[in-house]
């Protein structure tokens, strides 16, 4: 899964890497080092210009809301719980496929992070004994120092409690896509730790290569089988994954020091 990650690069730099042709000041946002569910995040998309007589897609980066709300959902609450959405089934959840089909995007990361269960705590978990569990924080990264492109979707929600001229009446969210974890040797493994993702967690999110990211962000591509082509993992090898502070795991920190390589782990885990 994923449900807490760091975005720092800001959207000069984001507008370089992913070919963005706008992007307003106001859309721009502070470096995060522990987003977490419901915060704006940055995303790529492209999309037409709201009332521009050009009907070409144009490639933006915009701020959204983490966690989607469907179209047609009567409230917003649902939205925190919405946080992923699982490459698997994606095509087919009502919650989903609308946006699949239409609305893709990209949610550029510096990275993500991943909870190990402490060993005596993993143990008690197992006999059915409940102790809230020690865990240890993971930051899983590209080992090249690239950006982490998390494949995503967004949807819009009209607030009908609002009128439309008010600020808030359209809210635009996201949702992070998943997928199974890999389970060959990281690029980069801690020592004594991880040696591959699958260790940390089952799932990850889906992370697109360059060469996929005009095919996933193209609107005008909605034949269901050529876009669940694109879920494909990406090739292997490229991630690293090592021990930070478990001050990562209070959502009102954040900081560069967050994504400090510890020589070890805080909390005691099975590696």
């Amino acid at each position: 899964m994923c449900g807490r990650y760091a975005a720092s690069r800001g959207p000069e730099d984001l507008a370089e890497v992913f070919g963005v042709e706008r992007w307003e000041p106001e859309e721009a946002l502070a470096p995060d080092y522990n987003v977490a569910p419901t915060k704006e995040v940055l995303a790529v998309l492209d999309r037409a210009l709201k009332d521009a007589d050009d009907p070409r897609p144009v490639r933006q980066l915009r701020k959204l809301k983490w966690g989607l709300v469907p179209s047609w959902a009567k409230t917003p609450e649902g939205g925190a719980r919405m946080i992923n959405a699982r490459a698997e089934t994606v095509h087919e959840k009502p919650s989903y496929r609308r946006a699949f089909a239409t609305r893709r995007c990209i949610l550029p990361a510096d990275g993500y992070y991943e909870w190990v269960t402490g060993t005596q705590e993993r143990e008690l978990e197992v006999e059915g004994k409940r102790k809230r569990p020690r865990k240890q924080p993971y930051f899983v990264t590209p080992a090249d120092g690239s950006v982490f492109a998390m494949a995503g979707l967004y949807e819009f929600w009209r607030d009908r409690t609002l009128p439309d001229d008010h600020p808030g009446a359209w809210w635009v969210t996201c949702s992070v896509i998943t997928t199974e974890a890999e389970t060959t040797p990281l690029a980069a493994a801690p020592e004594g730790g991880p040696g591959t993702l699958a260790d940390i967690h089952p799932r990850m999110p889906l992370m697109l290569t360059p060469d996929r990211w005009d095919a996933w962000l193209d609107p005008a591509r909605t034949e269901t089988e050529e876009l669940r082509g694109l879920l494909a993992p990406p090739p292997s090898g490229l991630m690293r994954a090592f021990p930070v502070s478990t001050a990562v795991s209070n959502v009102r920190n954040n900081g560069p020091d967050l994504l400090k390589e510890l020589e070890a782990p805080e909390e005691s885990t099975l590696f």
